[in-house]
């Protein structure tokens, strides 16, 4: 290098100096182009180091990495007298000197900081300030599975940053090995701690749905994962998960129960606000009338949809005002029928319907209607019988004036029975 102190003849001499390949030099960055920075060595060459010899991070642009009038260290990679140009690398200085940390922060158990940056066959290649750290597969964040994993999938990971730890490395082909499952599972395992310490029943989160199965979906926490039962999901009636929520969907959920021994947490996502029998109790009362839709039939009677979400039943002896040997006889899932509320039990939930309530009314109705019509011809019945029995107390009265005259008939016997002797003698 040139300096102030040195003669002309020195500097002379110094401006003619050759360069070898892997020589390390000194020089200032005059000048920065997207694509490569030069450098004044001080010497007849002028060094110009490629961005690709700047870092190993594909994505990163010159000005980021060097600025004009900064100082650097760097290796020759190769002279061309011809031009009087020489190709530098500061990236391989770098990784020279950070090999050492590198080596140590294996030794220390060190978590480092990196940027994935390529994807290969067998895992990631993440960027350090201390270097070029290798991730395998099984050492990625990727679940375990049977099938092998693709390049492709790994392509998720390039340009995100992440924190590792190099599990083992090789100082003769100054190679590391890192791990991000480590850190992570590290990380999990505080955060699990930490949650259930201050987890509560009622506590609120937003999860994200991680898988479903027949009998629920369970949502992603952060640390944990808890699930909702199908039944509480929806208020209204699902058969499957799926018809509420899919995989990757983001959910607000509460904590129902906790079992901090076997680690589960059953979580609610039906909200109160639409809790239909809010909805059914401002709305219906015992004796209305309304018009339902049949969901489900069982051999105990029929149940059907009030509102959606709350269901009744309409018992099979409440059916018909006849007797039949199942609900089927009478009904069908679909069909809209007229019931009437005969019981409401807001403690259990449960509301008792009647089709036959209606139907007795009804036929009393008829009765009534029938009995009305013959009303005319039974009052004139009435009207022809009602002289004969005016009479009688008439002819009691001629009885008693009969019985009452009966001495002087008495009297007057002995002659109207003599009388006809005397006819028969004369004869």
């Amino acid at each position: 290098m040139i300096n102030d102190a040195m003669s002309f003849e020195e500097m002379l001499d110094a401006s003619f100096k050759t360069l070898r390949t892997g020589e390390r030099v000194k020089g200032v960055i005059t000048s920065v182009t997207p694509t490569e920075a030069h450098v004044d060595l001080g010497i007849k060459y002028t060094g110009m180091i490629p961005l690709s010899e700047l870092t190993d991070d594909p994505t990163a642009k010159t000005e980021d990495v060097v600025k004009v009038g900064d100082e650097v260290e760097v290796i020759v990679v190769k002279p061309n007298d011809a031009e009087g140009t020489v190709l530098l690398s500061k990236k391989r200085i770098d990784s020279d000197k950070n090999w050492e940390a590198i080596a140590q922060a294996e030794k220390d158990g060190t978590v480092l900081k990196g940027k994935a940056i390529e994807a290969t066959k067998g895992g990631i290649v993440l960027v350090c300030e201390n270097g070029r750290v290798f991730i395998p597969i099984s050492q990625t964040t990727l679940p375990r599975r049977e099938e092998p994993y693709e390049e492709k999938d790994l392509q998720q990971f390039l340009g995100n940053t992440f924190e590792f730890k190099v599990i083992s490395v090789d100082e003769r082909r100054k190679r590391a090995v890192g791990s991000i499952r480590s850190v992570a599972s590290e990380k999990k395992r505080e955060a699990e701690a930490k949650f259930w310490e201050t987890a509560e029943v009622g506590q609120k989160f937003t999860g994200k749905v991680k898988s479903i199965k027949n009998y629920g979906a369970f949502v992603d926490l952060g640390p944990v994962d808890g699930m909702v039962h199908v039944t509480e999901l929806s208020w209204k009636r699902i058969k499957n998960p799926s018809e509420v929520v899919n995989v990757g969907d983001e959910i607000d959920v509460y904590i129902k129960e906790l079992d901090p021994e076997k680690k589960r947490i059953s979580l609610g996502h039906r909200s109160e606000a639409e809790n239909p029998w809010n909805i059914f109790e401002n709305k219906y009362k015992v004796d209305d009338v309304v018009d339902v839709k049949i969901v489900s039939l069982t051999p105990f009677g029929a149940f059907a949809e009030l509102i959606p979400g709350i269901d009744g039943l309409i018992h099979i002896s409440q059916i018909s005002n006849k007797k039949i040997a199942k609900p089927s006889d009478e009904l069908s899932i679909g069909q809209t029928v007229t019931v009437k509320i005969t019981a409401i039990d807001a403690e259990a939930k449960k509301v008792s319907l009647s089709i036959r309530a209606l139907l007795e009314p009804e036929a009393a109705e008829e009765a009534a209607e029938e009995a009305a019509e013959a009303a005319p011809e039974a009052e004139a019945a009435v009207e022809a019988e009602e002289p004969v029995k005016e009479e009688v107390p008439e002819a009691e009265v001629e009885a008693s004036e009969v019985t009452e005259e009966a001495p002087e008939a008495k009297d007057e016997a002995p002659e109207a029975e003599e009388k006809p002797e005397e006819e028969k003698d004369a004869e």
